[in-house]
């Protein structure tokens, strides 16, 4: 077992114990108020509970109202609801769900309910309710089987159903997160057969693909706001949702700081819910990683306007790889006030983490231009470096409502972040194929300052037959960075039985390196005909790019540009055959700031070029089913880049390089029964470089993207045995190309994973035990590739245990 420090210990145990303290000292008249409505059923509160089967739908309003509801399940078998959105007591939800079932809730003593069939002849009647309608700003409700929510934000726009939005999203929700066990997005993301990563597992940065184009960890927006998310690996212990949207996202959300073009990943904070949660989580992950975790909400004062949501984590341990451990420290805050007509939201989080001992493998093959033997996934390449990684951010965020239907918005956050040690350092190039290599150690010192923020105004009108919902949008992102590095002296090492590493010596203390700033000014419109079944979406931002860059050692100016591009985007939904089935599609332009030739034997060595455009061409089906979705994309993305280009004795680069993706997508999720859950989907996607420096390689396929990928889960209700699920997933990669000029490939790999969890009640406590094995056969194999003409060896299979008690 890994080395566990007392001093880390105690602070992460000692904050924990005290948001505990800080809540429950104001937590009895809550509790108490929970109690009433268990007890007489008669407090209102607000429920969201998402249409689909009945049986799934009454399981999710009893989790949210604290009660305990029985019944047989042929009773509800075959059966549908148009599900909840909106304030109820108990009695008044359980009835607006059975609405035309022919069943009604009988309620027993102790403050339980049962369900029965309405006797022949007898007439039911609905209890009086109050019934509010759900605020734009509200998170959509989560989807029939809980891993996925039912809509998602899409910046300026706000939140939107998955029905009306033209574009592809997903939502994946705490549900989910909690039961597959993922303690980062990464793990979060391997459900989405869109995206694949680019750095191994136990990386100290989570890399990653959407549709054949890169994604870095810094353009994971944090609540709609980009350069907020924590540094390097993200948890997600405090997280509510993890959002993805396909497809370029400059008039949704702005620039994202890292220049990606593919889509757009949001992470939703958790805040209090009208149900009061503590939940204590333990947990263990191969080799000997153990971590606690405490999560507490609370909402207090009149009406319950005030909420409180704490969540703090730590974990320490030894990893898959031999040698490898890490420590994370992580404390999550959220205070918010639900007024009339005024709604704020403070968020504020510190997340640390330390990887001591090694790293996993990243091997360059461009040496021997042939792919070899993967050695154990377990080997350590690099035994005795280490790196940290610290980050912490505030945010506040208001939305005043301007009458019935206009409201203005702001949001406002910084965030600071700082690491040090061997980052980057996990490369060894090979000289033959016996697995000799050359090797060389990196260490830096750096870390940025941000500030971002967002204001804007939403409403809607009408001309005619025609509704009109305007959005508009300014935005403002400023980094400065700051960095220092080594390299080590190279060193021969073998990836089958590798030597000790020479590493690098400390940099000296970092230099500022750059100083970005983003503006911009957006303005959309929606066009809705026909009662809703034609939606048409108009917009375009303009986006200011202003950016200088510093040599790390000299100081000297290496970059500097100040640049404008407007950007447009067009968006239908129609639904010719009612709200189940939507044909949608959509044109979009990305943006991304333009490259800098570095290269100091270029004749134009310093040119800044305009900020590259991106653009993506959509269409598609989504099929509402009643209890599962599929959707069914099509989709064209063009994005340009640098090219080196040949002069005789002298050479340049110019930015007439292009590389085009086209790709199919089909995704699935829901209740395919209500004992049968299912996510995941298939992908076709061929990413070509269509100019290139004399044509030489136009035609080819990039490198590090799989023309096939696919990922499939399966959950399934043991029958027999009440809260007893048995979970699988299959993850397939297809061959990729190492390098651009095709000459040799990864072969095509597959994953399967396996889960079961258990949730029942112990000394009326509720009480979730999760067992879980990934990658089920342990194999080595070569997952991926970071930059061209190097691979990624995969994770070693992880086993994962954990344990989840509500008080």
């Amino acid at each position: 077992m890994g080395r566990f420090r007392t001093a880390r210990l105690s602070q992460a145990i000692g904050m924990a114990l005290a948001g505990m303290m800080a809540v429950s000292l104001v937590g009895v008249m809550p509790r108490v108020a929970l109690a009433q409505s268990q007890e007489g059923g008669a407090a209102v509160r607000e429920y969201r509970v998402a249409a689909g089967q009945l049986g799934s739908a009454l399981g999710q309003f009893a989790a949210q109202a604290g009660i305990v509801l029985s019944f047989d399940p042929a009773l509800t078998r075959g059966l549908h609801t148009q599900g909840l959105s909106g304030s109820y007591d108990v009695r008044g939800g359980l009835a607006a769900l059975l609405a035309g079932s022919g069943l009604e809730a009988v309620a027993r003593e102790g403050g339980s309910y049962g369900l029965r069939a309405i006797p022949a002849g007898a007439v039911s009647t609905l209890d009086a309710v109050t019934v509010a309608g759900r605020r734009a700003s509200d998170l959509p409700p989560g989807y029939a089987g809980g891993q996925v929510a039912s809509g998602a934000r899409l910046g300026m726009l706000g939140n939107a159903d998955l029905m009306d939005a033209p574009f592809t999203i997903n939502a994946y929700t705490a549900e989910h997160i909690q039961n597959m066990q993922s303690s980062t997005v990464a793990q979060v993301l391997q459900s989405d057969p869109s995206v694949r990563f680019t750095t191994s597992a136990g990386h100290v940065y989570e890399n990653f693909t959407i549709r054949g184009q890169d994604i870095n960890a810094s353009d994971v927006a944090f609540d709609g706001l980009y350069g907020l998310a924590p540094d390097g690996h993200i948890p997600t212990e405090f997280l509510e949702r993890v959002e993805v949207l396909r497809g370029p996202s400059a008039l949704l959300s702005g620039m994202a700081p890292g220049g990606n073009v593919a889509g757009m990943v949001n992470i939703v904070p958790k805040r209090a819910g009208d149900v009061p949660v503590t939940d204590l989580t333990v947990d263990y992950v191969s080799d000997s990683n153990i971590g606690t975790h405490v999560d507490i909400g609370r909402r207090f004062g009149d009406q319950d306007r005030f909420g409180v949501r704490f969540n703090g984590a730590w974990r320490e341990g030894d990893t898959g790889v031999d040698g490898q451990s890490k420590q994370r420290d992580l404390a999550a805050l959220s205070l918010d006030w639900r007024g009339d007509g005024v709604r704020l939201s403070l968020d504020a989080f510190y997340d640390e983490e330390e990887s001591r001992g090694g790293s996993p493998m990243m091997v360059g093959l461009s040496n021997i231009q042939t792919v070899v033997t993967p050695p154990d996934n377990k080997t350590n390449i690099l035994r005795g470096i280490h790196a940290r990684q610290r980050s912490d951010a505030v945010m506040v965020r208001g939305e005043y409502d301007l009458g019935e239907r206009w409201t203005a918005y702001a949001a406002f956050g910084s965030a600071h972040s700082d690491y040090s040690g061997y980052l980057n350092g996990t490369r060894g190039r090979l000289i033959n194929t016996a697995g000799d290599y050359r090797g060389e150690t990196y260490q830096q010192r750096g870390g940025r300052t941000v500030g971002s923020g967002e204001t804007g105004l939403r409403g809607s009108f009408e001309t005619g037959a025609v509704r009109h919902e305007v959005a508009m949008s300014a935005t403002l992102l400023s980094i400065n960075s700051r960095n220092r590095s080594t390299t080590g002296a190279g060193y021969d090492s073998n990836i089958y039985d590798p030597v000790d590493p020479v590493l690098a010596p400390r940099p000296a203390d970092p230099r500022k390196t750059g100083d970005t700033r983003l503006t911009s000014l957006a303005l959309a419109d929606t066009l809705a005909f026909a009662d809703d079944a034609i939606r048409l979406t108009l917009g375009a931002r303009l986006q200011r790019v202003e950016s200088r860059s510093w040599n790390q050692n000299s100081g000297a100016l290496t970059g500097d540009y100040d640049k404008r591009a407007l950007t447009p985007a067009i968006g239908l939904v129609v639904k010719p055959w009612g709200p189940d089935l939507a044909l949608y599609a959509n044109f979009i332009e990305g943006l991304s700031q333009g490259g800098t030739v570095t290269d100091t034997g270029a004749s134009n060595y310093g040119q800044v070029f305009k900020p590259f455009r991106s653009r993506q061409i959509e269409t598609g089906v989504k099929w509402d089913i009643g209890s599962w979705t599929q959707t069914l994309s099509l989709y064209q993305l063009e994005r340009p880049s640098m090219i080196k280009v040949d002069e005789g004795s002298s050479y340049h680069y110019t930015d007439d390089g292009e590389q085009r993706s086209r790709g199919i997508e089909w995704n699935v999720f829901g209740e395919l029964t209500p004992a049968w859950r299912v996510l995941g989907g298939a992908s076709y996607n061929r990413v070509q470089l269509t100019r290139t420096a004399d044509g030489v390689l136009d035609g080819n396929t990039r490198y590090g993207m799989p023309k096939w990928n696919a990922n499939l889960g399966l959950e399934w209700d043991i029958p027999g045995i009440q809260g007893l699920t048995l979970s699988g997933r299959v993850v397939y990669t297809g061959r990729q190309f190492v390098d651009n000029a095709n000459t040799y490939s990864l072969p095509s790999w597959t994953r399967v994973d396996a889960g079961l969890r258990y949730a029942t009640r112990i000394g009326g406590r509720d009480v979730t035990l999760r067992a879980a094995v990934e990658n089920v056969a342990d194999r080595s194999y070569w997952e991926g590739s970071f930059n061209e003409g190097f691979a990624t060896l995969n994770a070693p299979r992880t086993f994962k245990l954990s344990a989840t008690i509500g008080f």
